[in-house]
């Protein structure tokens, strides 16, 4: 992944990541059809109370995520918050939970069969919420989903390019603050203060940060502004973004793994005196 950016000055900023992965057929989906997909999925996971319809669920989106394109490793090391997300509020409902049927009991703690089920159960919507939320970070492209919004859902331009161009803001602003970093370093600057005087950490970095940031933007809304995007004449579009077979199948999976999670919690269900949490 490479960013090239130029500043108003006429001299290059170059932020280079390099993140390889093999580009899959989730990659090519239509970034609006994915966008309401997962959004009409997160209602979904919220409205679904079987444990077992919901463990079966969230491993269908696991299935998916490993189909991504990225390397196992990698993608442990993206869900690792969100792992601990499922630790910390599947063990709140455990821990604290109410139940008839105690397991253990000490002090403040009091473990039952019924919290426990139910934190399993948060664990797992947390899980699956995650994951999809991993699924279209990975996958989508920021500008093929604007250019897919302003095709398709009619999203107007001005608003379409000025999230775009803001996204463009953020590795100018890692690059200025490393420059401004290292100028301070040469100079001694940093030195002279403590690390722990954030009001003047603050200081030596923020305004300068914000008055890079200050100018980028009125030159930017100079320029869009120069360029017509304030008018509602048609535009044309540089990339072109449409509907395949492709976001069938994507349609096509999550129907199949909504109805499979619910039709195999009720028939083969993973545990068997599993509660409907409300």
């Amino acid at each position: 992944m490479y960013f090239g950016l130029e500043s108003g000055g006429g001299e290059s900023h170059h932020l280079q990541l390099n993140i390889p992965y093999q580009e899959t057929w989730l990659h090519r989906v239509n970034p609006g059809c994915k966008l309401v997909i997962f959004t009409s999925m997160f209602l979904v996971v919220i409205l679904i109370h079987n444990l077992n319809s919901m463990m079966y669920l969230t491993m269908a989106m696991m299935l998916l995520l490993f189909g991504t394109g990225h390397p196992p490793l990698r993608l442990l090391l993206y869900a690792s918050p969100f792992i601990l997300v499922f630790i910390s509020t599947s063990t709140g409902m455990m821990l604290f939970g109410k139940g008839e049927t105690t397991w253990w009991k000490y002090g403040i703690i009091h473990i039952t069969e019924e919290s426990f089920l139910r934190g399993v159960h948060l664990g797992c919507r947390a899980l699956s919420m995650a994951a999809l939320g991993l699924l279209f970070g990975l996958t989508t492209r920021p500008v093929r989903l604007f250019y897919s919004l302003m095709q398709q859902w009619r999203l107007p331009p001005k608003y379409a390019y000025s999230f775009l161009a803001a996204m463009n803001l953020i590795p100018i602003l890692i690059y200025e603050f490393q420059t401004l970093r290292h100028a301070l370093m040469i100079r001694g600057a940093g030195h002279q203060r403590s690390k722990w005087n954030v009001y003047a950490l603050l200081k030596q970095y923020a305004i300068p940060l914000l008055a890079q940031s200050i100018r980028k933007a009125q030159r930017i809304a100079v320029a869009m502004e120069a360029k017509g995007f304030q008018s509602e004449n048609k535009r044309t579009f540089f990339y072109q973004i449409g509907y395949s077979h492709r976001d069938l199948w994507f349609a096509i999976y999550f129907i199949a793994a909504v109805s499979g999670a619910l039709l195999l919690g009720s028939t083969f269900p993973i545990v068997v005196h599993a509660v409907d949490v409300r």
